[in-house]
């Protein structure tokens, strides 16, 4: 099993360090982020260490998902967010700040106030057909 000592996601998933756990199988673990953006906010990660979704198999990218799916459903149910926000980061530019691969699960609430203090917007960028197509077609032949 990949395990980096230094890790605090690698060393909850062994349980060497506490978490509120959520949920927990022989590939994923869901916890409580520790520095929530919102109540309820679950990580999701694979048991094994990546450093991110450049690392991360495929096989394992889908059970991290399955259990993202399955967890983001009983954060609904249990605190019936007006939405929920699904957010994943790679590298430093990105905002990842633990480099072991996580998924965030993020309830949204309109009626709670400090809802507004999270961002996850950007200003659209206008992009003529030409220069979307040239771009689409550098990440397609990638794809063969």
């Amino acid at each position: 099993m990949k395990y980096k000592e230094d890790c605090i996601f690698c060393q909850i998933s062994s349980g060497e360090a506490p978490a509120s756990k959520v949920f927990e199988d022989d590939y994923t673990v869901a916890f409580a982020d520790r520095y929530p953006a919102a109540p309820g906010h679950i990580l999701v990660i694979p048991r094994e260490h990546y450093r991110n979704i450049l690392e991360l198999p495929e096989e394992v990218a889908g059970q991290v998902m399955q259990t993202t799916t399955r967890v983001a459903n009983a954060v609904d149910e249990a605190l019936e967010p007006e939405g929920i926000n699904l957010l994943q980061s790679n590298g430093k530019a990105a905002r990842q700040s633990v480099f072991h691969f996580h998924m965030h699960i993020i309830p949204r609430f309109d009626h709670w106030e400090d809802d507004e203090n999270i961002s996850l917007y950007w200003s659209p960028l206008t992009v003529d057909r030409k220069k979307l197509d040239e771009t689409a077609k550098k990440i397609a032949d990638k794809l063969l």
